[in-house]
């Protein structure tokens, strides 16, 4: 039973309203917490600035276009012009379904980055290129810059880059306890050249040994596997893709660190040995914020697509007039609320991340 209907309607509209407000002063806090706790967090840790993908600026045009759409629509709506009605609603919901696409394909550039939102780490510790294993290409040593792969000092090809992952990718099935693996014999797997701590390691029946009677031990076979995986995968000695100071940049206590030698530098100054092991130990907190942050608030939008069909479907079955439109304007004061989160969200994460 309604017992709304046998309000005044300026109460019934006051109360709904003081609902919506409520709805929206509760997602306010629970934000402003999260936030808070970004920043907290960022304190002295090791953290992560990314750029954002351009997708979200994408979803931040429909999002804005989205409440202009409403706007007209709740205008056609007090002015008795159906027609225009229907269009703005319909486009208002279509605006917000491509928001909803854009911030998916957003999380997908964030990933092909290397940004993914349960990284383990900053900076590549596990199957770490040369410190335990190298690889030549004939007579020259690769060597690794950041996340190039390097061949006589400068940058490898495409094609020999692709070659070496190919060379490398073989090392992934191997089995940690019986250390045997598919190894490749193509004329230009031969090119390369496997290390185990500048002594070249000897191939008998699919299994590495370090000299005529001493296999590669178990440890040693699971850290191959590590290096291979990172070098399929593109990571140098950061899980973030590109180059540090140009695609991405790590900063400690607010200050962007700087990449010389395989060392960070902090202030000019080498880190000390007590924050290098820190940070090889540091979590990617900011990406787990970033896509909590985003996440959550995708949610919610999704739940408000699913209440605005449902007012799109009754706008299309002429439910509203000029004289009833509440229900309107309380999704629109919502769908509004939102948007201008999401504008906050931004650029707290363009300003703050």
């Amino acid at each position: 039973m309604d017992l709304s209907k046998d309000l005044d309607p300026s109460v019934n509209e006051k109360m709904k309203k003081n609902l919506v407000y409520v709805s929206c002063f509760s997602i306010v806090m629970l934000f402003a917490g999260l936030t808070s706790a970004y920043i907290v967090s960022m304190g002295d840790a090791f953290w992560l600035n990314a750029p954002l993908p351009i997708a979200f600026w994408w979803s931040t045009a429909c999002i804005v276009l989205s409440s202009l759409t409403f706007v007209l629509a709740i205008r056609a709506a007090k002015k008795g012009q159906n027609s225009l009605l229907k269009i703005g609603m319909v486009v208002t919901l279509v605006l917000g379904l491509l928001f909803v696409y854009f911030q998916w394909s957003g999380f997908g550039q964030l990933m092909n980055k290397g940004v993914h939102p349960f990284q383990n780490h900053l900076v590549v510790t596990d199957g770490r290129y040369g410190d335990y294993f190298e690889v030549k290409k004939g007579d020259q040593y690769i060597t690794v810059d950041g996340n190039d792969y390097l061949l006589n000092g400068k940058k490898m090809s495409a094609k020999d880059f692709e070659s070496f992952q190919n060379y490398m990718n073989e090392f992934i099935s191997g089995d940690n306890y019986n250390n045997k693996f598919r190894l490749v014999t193509s004329e230009k797997a031969q090119d390369f050249t496997l290390l185990f701590n500048n002594n070249t390691l000897q191939v008998k029946n699919q299994t590495f040994y370090l000299n005529d009677s001493t296999p590669l031990k178990s440890a040693d076979v699971l850290r191959l596997k590590q290096l291979s995986q990172n070098v399929v995968d593109g990571r140098g000695d950061f899980f973030a893709k590109g180059k540090l100071g140009e695609d991405f940049d790590i900063s400690f206590k607010g200050e962007k660190l700087e990449y010389k030698n395989r060392k960070l530098y902090y202030k000019n100054k080498v880190l000390s040995n007590f924050l290098q092991i820190k940070a090889t130990e540091s979590s990617d907190m900011a990406s787990s914020f970033l896509y909590i942050l985003i996440f959550l608030h995708l949610l919610h939008i999704a739940a408000a697509l699913i209440y605005l069909s449902r007012v799109v479907l009754r706008t299309l079955l002429n439910r509203f007039s000029s004289e009833n439109h509440l229900t309107l304007r309380l999704t629109s004061i919502f769908w509004h609320f939102l948007g201008l989160l999401w504008g906050y969200l931004i650029l707290f994460l363009v300003f703050i991340h």
